[in-house]
């Protein structure tokens, strides 16, 4: 074997077992749409940072999959150094690349020849089609892109966030990226001895930190979220020059169901999401209730297959620009955003979902984003390793929660407020939270105070059953107590409840109908403005489950077209919905 430059014999991991390979069939099926040629030891056929890679099947010799790659004259040659981590080796059936590939993002990893061999070469918009029109060849495609983008977040593989853990735009960022799922890595000023080496040779001022190391030649300097997300594929869009059918506001499991429901019947849909895609629904770690699903699906996969849908029927996504006003003026919605221009429709869907309580607790706030978090996924079971944490709630996300992280081997404290663990959580999550040993539950339980020097490291227990109070060792605190609204923008806009939350169809029966005009009555999920739908979490009433979340976005598209077909036709016949006012 003709060894890459500069490099020596080297372990590489031993993933045969990790992904299927394509079969003959599935590759000649791919290969009508690209192009058979011979590489050589060295060459780079993905370079870390690149946006528009091609997809490439392994036909003859060994690729590595690589971090740090030094490389030469572009992309054509590469040297292994001394910094150069080997992630995984692929040989002849498998195939290259992961979840950014079919997503738009940039590529997170190298790839290089370790021997001279051949490759089928497919671009990116041939390989995206043949994902999304071939259920075979896309679903072992696509279960192979999931498990690398869970293995590269493990490994702390993908960009670098250079600052200090104790900056609040440090901890911003990486609670972006984690809530995205974008794979990262913290070089922290304080203890990581790389960090200097970095900045000196990225030419980066002190002033100018947090910084996120894309890729050697792309860095950006203390980026706001929006300008992260523009980099990282998670923006279709800078502005919005034309009128949309629907727009959506908020991407959690309702607002993704309503966009890919309404696309693929052919209507024009803008989603726009504050924060992260898939809101709480993408943070849990297994969703176990979910139909069709009876091993259960991870939240962050369950978003990423409804991330492909959408962009499958051209549904226009865009992240970090969190909504300030909407209103309807001549006959068309016009809403505003922060760090994103405006957007309008003729019709539009509240799905903004609801954000985790606080606890009240003193000095709380010096520790969230280093020992305090507010979901827990492969980002915050990497932190936490074997050290004892704790989880307050007594709900099913503070039991997924409970669950996962004890999976992972950390020692695990739920602190429940109530005094019986079936009261808010289903029945299947108790049952195996008392099997799990790894688990100590504590009933009638507040956490009352919180102590550390830099970071958390013990917190101070009321038990309400017996009236004293007790001191545990915890290292890192997940909060799932209950949520409220994200409606402080639609005060005055449409009409809510005592608690905030969006009331809709049959619950405002006591306002005005203002809906004559419509020659119609007020649909089941519309909310006090006509043409302005609410699903999922955010709307009164609603059943806090993903599954219901979900079903109430694609059944709040049949009411968009009904109330679309009467702005088009006007109120000739009998409208089909009956419900409401």
């Amino acid at each position: 074997m003709e060894p890459v430059a500069g490099s020596t014999p080297i372990e590489t991991p031993d993933v045969s077992g990790a992904y299927p390979r394509l079969s003959q069939a599935q590759i000649e099926l791919l290969g009508r749409a690209g192009t058979s040629r011979a590489t050589s030891a060295g060459e780079v056929l993905i370079q870390e940072g690149t946006v528009e890679a091609d997809f490439f099947v392994i036909l003859q010799g060994t690729v590595l999959v690589v971090e740090g790659l030094h490389s030469e004259g572009g992309r054509q040659t590469a040297e292994l150094g001394p910094d150069t981590r080997i992630l995984e080796a692929h040989g002849p059936g498998r195939f290259l690349g992961e979840l950014g590939l079919v997503e738009g993002q940039p590529a997170f990893v190298s790839t290089v020849s370790a021997e001279a061999g051949e490759v089928l070469q497919i671009s990116g918009d041939d390989l995206r089609r043949a994902v999304l029109t071939d259920a075979a060849v896309g679903e072992t495609i696509l279960r192979a892109y999931l498990q690398r983008r869970i293995l590269l977040i493990s490994a702390g593989a993908g960009m670098r966030i250079v600052g200090s853990r104790f900056s609040r735009d440090t901890l911003r960022l990486l609670e972006f990226a984690a809530a995205n799922r974008l794979p990262h890595l913290l070089v922290d000023l304080e203890d990581d001895e790389h960090a200097q080496g970095i900045l000196d040779r990225a030419g980066i001022l002190a002033e100018e930190l947090p910084a996120v190391v894309l890729s050697a030649s792309q860095i950006l300097k203390n980026p706001s979220n929006a300008e992260l997300a523009l980099a990282m594929g998670l923006r279709a869009v800078k502005e919005h020059s034309a009128s949309y059918d629907l727009m959506v506001i908020g991407a959690g499991p309702a607002g993704l169901a309503a966009a890919v429901y309404a696309a693929s019947d052919g209507l024009s849909v803008v989603l726009k999401e504050g924060f992260a895609i898939g809101g709480q629904a993408g943070t849990s770690s297994r969703i176990e209730n979910f139909l069709g699903f009876p091993a259960g699906i991870s939240g962050g996969e369950l978003t990423e297959r409804a991330i492909i849908q959408a962009r499958k029927f051209s549904v226009q996504i865009n992240v970090a620009c969190w909504a300030r006003t909407i209103e309807l003026k001549d006959g068309e919605f016009r809403a505003e955003f922060n760090e994103s221009g405006p957007a309008s429709s003729r019709a539009a869907l509240l799905a903004t979902g609801v954000r985790y309580r606080r606890l009240p607790v003193p000095g709380l706030e010096k520790f969230e984003g280093i020992s305090v978090f507010y979901a827990a996924t492969v980002h915050e079971a990497r932190l936490c390793g074997l050290q004892p944490v704790t989880v307050v709630g007594g709900g099913n996300s503070a039991g997924q929660a409970a669950l996962f992280l004890a999976g992972t081997g950390a020692q695990v404290r739920l602190v429940v407020r109530g005094a019986d663990l079936r009261a808010d959580m289903s029945r299947y999550l108790a049952d195996r939270i008392e099997e799990q040993l790894g688990i100590e539950v504590l009933l009638r339980a507040n956490v009352v105070a919180v102590d550390g020097s830099g970071a958390l490291e013990r917190i101070v227990v009321d038990l309400g059953a017996t009236g004293e109070r007790r001191i545990f060792d915890s290292r890192y605190l997940f909060i799932f107590i209950g949520a409220a609204p994200c409606t402080e923008w639609l005060q005055g806009t449409v009409a809510l409840d005592d608690h905030g939350f969006v009331l809709t169809g049959a619950d405002l029966e006591d306002l005005p109908a203002g809906f004559s005009h419509l020659g119609r009555r007020r649909l089941p999920l519309e909310t006090s403005v006509p043409g302005m739908f609410a699903a999922g979490d955010v709307r009164h009433g609603s059943v806090k489950r993903v599954t219901a979340a979900a079903g109430e976005g694609s059944t709040a598209v049949a009411m968009i077209h009904e109330h679309l077909r009467l702005l088009r036709d006007g109120p000739a016949g009998a409208p089909r919905w009956r419900e409401g006012r």
